[in-house]
């Protein structure tokens, strides 16, 4: 119960803190009595199950064909002890399956952390700021703030590109249907749904998200010039399926059906840009929309809904940008980052900047929670090794001490300590061998149970397989070569003795 607790509470501080009903630092687990009841009632049925099968064994022992049978003839060694074999069989089945889970997710979580996100997170910085007052509710107002904050954000040194988004890059963002209409003069059919985002002008150079074909956002795309859209390379694929097909020049409108405050006038397509992996990290349709062309409603909508988010890019010949509690700067060389804030502030008339995270540390956090699952599971799986390795180790040590007779008169007919020790290892690898034939099935099953959370590799993945049935089976070795050492020690006059 004590090592419970404590290993309880080291996993939960290692872990993120937004994991529902957690709680930072693990605070919202406590200590539940039907847990607690639940664990010692299986312990005790355990101790009572396995404590019954020898006793019925035992008491169903022929006294006088005891008396006249050898340590070999009682069925002592491991033949005769099918059950206990069988329990290792299982012990091994079940820790192969434990890390078969776990190296996936290890896989999973390496793959994750190396994918191209289709932009670059390096020397980027965000800045969030709430515009949820009064003096933000018009999409002019909050127009007139970027289109006046950039160009002092950009004369600040070191900073190369400045945007305004809805949301960056693996932040929550809406999901909008929309209408497709050929060339503006179909009548329209609801066509889907797709991630939507409002962005300024230097949105795609902060991040480098490249342009595929047609044309970027630019200054005059404003609030009196005809409504445009961007769209990524996944939603072309999926609703534009024609070979070579081209949405450049088709209109669309997007929030059909939602409401005369959420519904959108028809916009042109403009062009269309790579795809941005957000943290399903699948390519997910995507929608971009000048955040000087919104509907009055909706952007007070989103004002009150999330932060808008300022986006820098800062060149760094030989430092990283700092933002508090990120990586510092070399040496000698200012941050820009409270001079960005101090624009801000005075651009906004006082608005306060809220959290400020380097790129780096959004994309960090968003697969903190997946490493946290996969240390857990990891954890267990050694767990689960460790018992295996215990199990087969007191097997074998068992069964040597039963059999220390028939080792002694091997011995004594010519066998050698080589002998012996093979004798005893080849009994514990067929063990094993045969717990990793009946483990891979019940992995590969778990597998595909699973397969919504393998990201980047194949359920069946060779690799881990083959790596894993390795690992497992040296520990077995070694677990194996420990009664050896008791076995080749073996008097054969004192053996034959006793």
């Amino acid at each position: 119960m004590a090592l419970g607790r404590l290993g309880v509470r080291a996993l939960l501080m290692i872990g993120p803190s937004d994991i529902p009903r957690i709680g930072a630092n693990g605070s919202g687990i406590t200590p539940d009595w039907r847990v607690v009841l639940f664990t010692l009632l299986v312990s005790v049925l355990t101790g009572i199950l396995f404590g019954l099968m020898p006793a019925l064994s035992a008491s169903r022992t022929d006294v006088a064909a005891l008396i006249k049978d050898t340590g070999s003839q009682t069925g002592a060694g491991v033949r005769g002890k099918r059950s206990q074999s069988v329990l290792v069989i299982a012990e091994v089945a079940l820790a192969l399956v434990l890390l078969v889970g776990a190296g996936l997710l290890i896989r999973t979580f390496v793959v994750t952390r190396t994918i191209n996100r289709g932009f670059d997170e390096q020397n980027v910085l965000t800045l969030e700021m709430s515009l949820a007052g009064s003096q933000f509710e018009k999409t002019v107002q909050v127009a007139e703030l970027v289109r006046r904050a950039e160009p002092r954000i950009e004369h600040i040194p070191r900073v190369s590109a400045v945007a305004a988004t809805s949301a960056p890059p693996l932040a929550p963002s809406l999901t909008m249907p929309f209408t497709i209409f050929k060339n503006d003069q179909m009548l329209g059919r609801y066509d889907g749904a797709a991630t939507w985002r409002s962005v300024s002008p230097g949105y795609f150079d902060a991040f480098r998200i490249r342009l595929l074909r047609g044309r970027l956002f630019n200054d005059d795309d404003g609030e009196q010039s005809p409504e445009v859209v961007l769209i990524n390379r996944a939603m072309l694929k999926k609703y534009w399926q024609a070979i070579d097909a081209n949405p450049i020049g088709d209109f669309m409108t997007i929030g059909k059906g939602m409401g005369p405050g959420i519904e959108d006038v028809p916009r042109q397509i403009v062009g269309f840009v790579a795809d941005v992996r957000d943290s399903g990290l699948d390519r997910e349709p995507m929608m971009y929309v000048p955040i000087a062309q919104m509907k009055d409603s909706l952007n007070a909508r989103n004002n009150h809904l999330a932060p808008i988010t300022w986006v820098v890019r800062i060149n760094t010949a030989s430092s990283q940008i700092s933002s508090g509690t990120g990586p510092a700067m070399a040496p000698g060389i200012e941050s820009p980052t409270a001079a960005i804030e101090h624009e801000l502030h005075q651009v906004s008339g006082g608005v306060p900047v809220g959290r400020v995270r380097t790129m780096h540390q959004v994309v960090a956090a968003s697969s903190a929670r997946a490493q946290f699952y996969t240390t857990m599971l990891s954890v267990f799986a050694v767990i689960a090794l460790l018992l295996a390795a215990v199990g087969l180790y007191g097997l074998l040590a068992y069964s040597v001490q039963q059999r220390t007779q028939e080792i002694g008169i091997r011995m004594a007919l010519g066998a050698g300590p080589g002998d012996v020790r093979n004798m005893v290892v080849s009994q514990g690898m067929r063990l094993v061998f045969a717990g990793i034939l009946l483990g891979i099935p019940a992995a590969l099953a778990l597998a595909r149970v699973t397969v919504s959370m393998i990201f980047g590799i194949q359920s069946w993945d060779p690799l881990v397989l083959a790596g894993v049935a390795g690992l497992l089976s040296l520990v077995a070795l070694f677990a194996t070569c420990l009664p050896t050492l008791r076995a080749t020690r073996v008097n054969p006059a004192d053996a034959l003795r006793n």
